[in-house]
């Protein structure tokens, strides 16, 4: 339905909005993958064929260099001024059934709500809105974001209420994005590295409150925040002060630990060593 005319689409490229592969190469071809505790559970390590290099916060790099214009109003964005304002700017290719059957919910139990995407191709507009008929949602409720030049895009956030994150596969860049931003972000815990990114960066943030555990839990916690406006503000506050406080955004601690996860792994290759699982302490 996404990205073709004929339902959703499946895997649509192999690199993520950072342009770096959130899975194993299944290779001998490289030594190690950079990860942390909540994209790289015990669980699943053992699928992976490369060591991990773990560090202590996420395994994200971040930019606070960002450029950001100035924010538009709701109503030069096509956006009506007194709605809810749920998005997601994902690529439209994350967007399954199962994740649009649970937003087309949570417009129904929202009054006065509108969903905000990003308009990746025309296929998927039409797809998209075809598919929200479908499910009892009037098309008209699905506003669409043109691409536009990051600065832009950047301001653009403002405008929105809650960002509504995608599974199997998250926001990876796109979440650092929104939390810059200021706009808090919701996902719900996956079982892959693809699927954890958005609560790894929501960790470093220490904001669990918007980490769901199950598809069940995301929607109740969708609407929960849609509908109390004071709980709201309270994680948007909490956000504002977050982001320049705990580790996501913190440029220097992050060059620190993946300095030191580097110079480990070429002191093993030094003394003759091969790789092993490293650990970076904070």
């Amino acid at each position: 339905m996404a990205n073709s005319a004929d339902g959703f689409a499946g895997l649509h490229e192999v690199f993520d909005e950072g342009h770096g592969f959130p899975g194993t190469m299944a290779t001998d071809f490289y030594d190690y993958m950079i990860a942390d505790k909540i994209v790289m559970p015990e669980a699943i390590r053992p699928l992976y064929a490369e060591k991990i290099a773990y560090l202590p916060d996420s395994f994200q790099a971040n930019d606070t260099s960002r450029i950001t214009g100035e924010p538009p109003s709701r109503s030069e964005l096509g956006l009506p001024k007194q709605a809810f304002v749920f998005c997601c700017f994902n690529n439209s290719f994350k967007i399954t059934p199962d994740v649009f059957d649970i937003w087309m919910r949570i417009l129904q139990r929202v009054e006065s709500s509108v969903l905000w995407l990003l308009e990746d191709n025309s296929a998927a507009v039409v797809n998209l809105r075809a598919e929200a008929e479908r499910r009892g949602v009037a098309s008209h409720r699905l506003i669409f974001a043109p691409r536009a030049p990051h600065g832009a895009h950047m301001a653009r956030h403002r405008a929105a209420d809650l960002f509504l994150d995608t599974l199997p596969y998250n926001a990876h860049t796109t979440a650092s994005d929104a939390l810059w931003m200021g706009l808090p972000l919701l996902t719900c815990l996956g079982d892959s590295f693809a699927g954890r990114v958005a609560a790894s960066v929501l960790t470093a943030l220490e904001l669990p409150e918007l980490i769901a555990a199950s598809p069940d839990d995301y929607e109740a916690r969708a609407v929960a925040l849609a509908t109390n406006p004071l709980e709201l503000a309270r994680v948007k506050q909490k956000l504002a002060e977050n982001r320049f406080t705990k580790p996501l955004f913190n440029v220097k601690r992050y060059a620190r630990y993946i300095e030191r996860a580097f110079t480990q792994m070429y002191a093993r290759y030094q003394a003759g060593q091969p790789p092993e699982d490293i650990h970076i302490d904070p």
